[in-house]
């Protein structure tokens, strides 16, 4: 089993909809039973599958000392896809964890799921918080969607310092470069320079569709740059979960040994 975190210091950078395909391409392509847990309270994750927002939902209960996540599990209709839906209660997660004061709470409850599903990708809320602690503690890897901005590789080197700073053990980084347009001199100079070696999501009129579809993009929009795109991504991070499972440590993801930071 390998928990996968979709995580961003800030919002619309693609987040929500890169856990999305990425679950479903896991779960579809892979072939592999596959869990998205969405502990964002804006709930996108489920609405993108199709999920209608719950007014008082229970997403936080599964964090008591006596929460069962599984009571929560909720089948999509995707094959071997399965979903912990997001909902406002996530607002008051921070607090109720530090409350709790278990820094692994988020790290036992993944490994109590280990029996039932071989991956499983969490969306995270962005910015560093309580929850994002527990996710960086019970994550394999850490995906990172960043723009194509000057300011994206300032943006990874401070959320590297914050790992060294509190957390002595921490997953690898895995910045990607989203919504990238190559008609951007800007986009083109990052892309050069600082995200140099990165993996990189075009940007395309058909994300936006997805939220409109409510699907994700390989289901309407298979054969374009962006879908092309995440299937290079998705098959790069499940390369490297099996090399690291053979020989940890020793993977490399697209055949670069810094694409993990």
């Amino acid at each position: 089993m390998a928990v996968i975190a979709v995580y961003s210091m800030k919002g619309g950078v693609g987040k929500t909809t890169l856990a999305v395909d990425l679950a479903w391409r896991l779960a579809s392509a892979g072939g592999r039973n596959t869990l998205l847990w969405d502990l964002d309270p804006q709930a996108g994750a489920g609405f993108l599958l199709g999920f209608d927002p719950v007014p008082h939902g229970r997403a936080a209960a599964a964090f008591q000392r006596d929460g069962k996540p599984r009571q929560l599990i909720e089948r999509t209709a995707y094959e071997r896809l399965s979903l912990i839906p997001g909902d406002e209660s996530l607002r008051h997660l921070p607090g109720q964890l530090a409350r709790l004061g278990q820094r692994r709470r988020l790290a036992t409850m993944t490994n109590l799921l280990k029996s039932d599903f071989e991956r499983i990708v969490i969306d995270c809320p962005a910015g560093l918080s309580e929850i994002s602690d527990q996710v960086i503690a019970a994550a394999d890897v850490l995906i990172v969607p960043l723009p194509a901005s000057p300011l994206s590789a300032r943006a990874l080197e401070m959320l590297r310092r914050e790992l060294v700073r509190h957390h002595h053990r921490h997953p690898p980084l895995l910045p990607v470069l989203s919504m990238y347009n190559s008609r951007r001199p800007l986009h083109r100079a990052v892309r050069e320079g600082a995200a140099a070696g990165w993996p990189v999501i075009p940007f395309a009129a058909q994300l936006e569709q997805v939220a409109v579809e409510r699907a994700p993009l390989g289901t309407f929009a298979a054969h374009g740059d962006a879908a092309r795109a995440l299937a290079r991504l998705c098959n790069g991070i499940e390369a490297r979960l099996m090399a690291d499972a053979q020989a940890p440590g020793q993977g490399t993801l697209f055949g670069r040994q810094t694409a993990m930071v």
